[in-house]
């Protein structure tokens, strides 16, 4: 009894507090708790919270407002209703179908917008030749602290990609294509640490460097070739050998692809020029050796390669004659061109190479911001489809593009529809989802200064720069630079025009250049055209905003071929009323 009076107690000072709730009502006959507690002040405490007390325990709790401070049980009872639990129940829902909708477009719009670019689709690829880029030393060569010197050229141009021809150690038959040892650099050009010391003050500026990569064959005095000669017996099958026949394969610079070696006793098979000798990518050893210089470069730090030559690598294993283009005269037989090269180009078992290299690179591209890339160079002329090859599958991936050498036929005809011709041929062909590239020029092609005219060459230029995709520029396209006179195969090689200065700035040391320095350096150089700030500013911003913003939204972008012409022109307009 004494503990149920305590409890009437407590709860006496509940309704106490309730009267200050004018909203509270009590549970029988609709009187507010103060009108209750206070109507028989005469009444017993005990038997009227007892009553109560029973009340709670009988019936539900009827109270129509909510009031401050009230206990758990009478919040439940309250939260229960339809007229609170609806509400909640919509606001809740809502949020989820809202929070699902926001997910659903966050992912529809990743699927949908342009991937962000990679290094080497937001710049153009600016090719070195690095015996004509910049002497130091004085001896008449280019070599690698010249390029170093002239990085901020690169950087003013806002180029981010540059492709650096060969400087491995080499006899230089082949100016460098014809490598004695893939792991060191030439004294011509340098040192390790010269090159060491150029990647990394490229990778200070933000610059990527590519390098050239010549998997097809090596110099005659590699150590490989002189232990082949020699049946070495882990290097006997390292080359291309047989029993001489002299058959009717043709290098690419004329004259039989075969020579008879006197310390073997049999002939070696070269592509290119005697003193290259083809390597035998169907012996694995060969495979692997090669591979293992990919990963001697990477493992140094640079970030991709241009394999030169590529659909030379393998051979047929009869080593057959080539059928004869005009079988009815043999005589006639004297280029390349002559030859149907059904058993030395583009063989089966190529691309499966070339894909396994695209996964070494892929390794080393697993590093946050360390794409390594890949291009490949492939002439394959009328044959477009071989050339598309290159780039993968579905679902296997090789080369991130195959250089398009069709824009190097600009010159034979300035017509746009010429030029629409040129640039639709890639884009049709192109395999879905793949990045175009363009080139007008390179070191084996003549500038395109002497070959289509000075009046084209800010045009072809600024086509360069605004179709869809990565242009790749040669090494003083950008001031205009024009061949030499030479009957040699290397007019368009002349040292790089940086001033008015004597040997035009490449070599101040000495009077002394490898190859004649063009006669129109004094007005054609990069001091004369730095200095007018205009124009190479307008070029320079238009294209880039063209090339990242614009193009990568356009599907196909074929338009930019039609659109570029009457852009450039006017540009061209404007630079003719200021004087450039």
């Amino acid at each position: 009894l004494f503990g149920d009076k305590t409890h009437v107690l407590l709860l006496v000072m509940e309704l106490g507090e309730c009267t200050r709730n004018p909203g509270y009502q009590d549970v029988e006959g609709g009187g507010s708790a103060a009108e209750t507690i206070n109507a028989d002040p005469g009444e017993k405490h005990d038997s009227t919270a007892l009553k109560l007390d029973q009340d709670f325990a009988a019936e539900e709790y009827t109270q129509i407002k909510p009031y401050a401070g009230m206990p758990k049980e009478v919040l439940l009872q309250y939260s229960s209703q339809a007229r609170y639990r609806v509400p909640r129940e919509i606001l809740f829902w809502l949020t989820v179908a809202c929070t699902l909708v926001l997910v659903a477009l966050t992912i529809t719009v990743i699927a949908l917008s342009p991937r962000c670019l990679q290094w080497w689709q937001s710049s153009p690829v600016y090719q070195v030749y690095p015996r004509s880029f910049k002497d130091t030393n004085g001896d008449g060569v280019g070599d690698l602290k010249g390029i170093q010197e002239q990085l901020d050229h690169f950087l003013y141009l806002n180029i981010k990609s540059v492709w650096i021809s060969p400087f491995y150690r080499s006899p230089m038959k082949d100016f460098g294509y014809d490598v004695e040892d893939f792991r060191a650099i030439d004294p011509l050009f340098g040192t390790m640490q010269d090159f060491e010391e150029l990647l990394a003050e490229m990778h200070n500026k933000g610059l990527k460097l590519i390098m050239d990569f010549i998997p097809n064959h090596t110099s005659d005095r590699h150590r490989w070739f002189n232990l082949s000669r020699t049946r070495d017996p882990h290097y006997k099958d390292y080359y291309v050998w047989t029993d001489c026949n002299m058959g009717s394969f043709l290098i690419v610079f004329g004259n039989s692809s075969w020579t008879y070696d006197d310390v073997r006793g049999q002939c070696y098979l070269h592509q290119f020029l005697k003193e290259q000798p083809d390597l035998n990518f169907r012996n694995p050893n060969v495979y692997k050796e090669m591979t293992d210089i990919i990963h001697f470069w990477l493992e140094k730090g640079v970030d991709g390669f241009r394999m030169d030559a590529v659909k030379h690598m393998l051979e047929a294993t009869h080593l057959r004659d080539e059928p004869q283009v005009d079988p009815n005269k043999p005589e006639s037989v004297k280029t390349e061109f002559d030859l149907h090269h059904d058993y030395t180009y583009t063989q089966l078992g190529l691309h499966d190479l070339l894909r396994s290299w695209r996964a070494v690179l892929d390794v080393y591209s697993r590093e946050p911001g360390k794409y390594r890339f890949m291009v490949m160079e492939s002439y394959d002329y009328q044959e477009v489809e071989k050339t598309m090859m290159y780039y993968g599958t579905p679902l296997v991936r090789e080369s991130d593009f195959p250089f398009n050498f069709y824009l190097l036929y600009l010159p034979q005809n300035t017509s746009g529809l010429w030029v629409k011709d040129l640039v639709h041929l890639w884009m049709a062909n192109m395999p879905k989802g793949k990045w175009p590239n363009w080139v007008v020029g390179n070191h084996d092609k003549p500038r395109i200064a002497s070959s289509a005219g000075q009046t084209y060459i800010r045009v072809i230029n600024m086509l360069l720069l605004t179709l869809p995709g990565t242009p790749t520029t040669y090494y003083g396209e950008e001031i205009g630079m024009e061949n030499i006179n030479s009957a040699s195969r290397d007019p368009e090689r002349s040292p790089m025009q940086w001033s008015g200065d004597m040997n035009a700035g490449f070599n101040i040391k000495t009077n002394i250049t490898w190859l004649p320095v063009h006669p129109d350096y004094r007005s054609v150089n990069v001091e004369v055209q730095n200095s007018f700030n205009t124009v190479p500013t307008l070029e320079k911003h238009l294209a880039r905003a063209y090339v990242w913003v614009i193009c990568p939204l356009i599907p196909g972008c074929l338009l930019m071929a039609v659109l570029s012409l009457p852009l450039a022109w006017r540009l061209r307009r404007v630079q003719a009323q200021l004087g450039v």
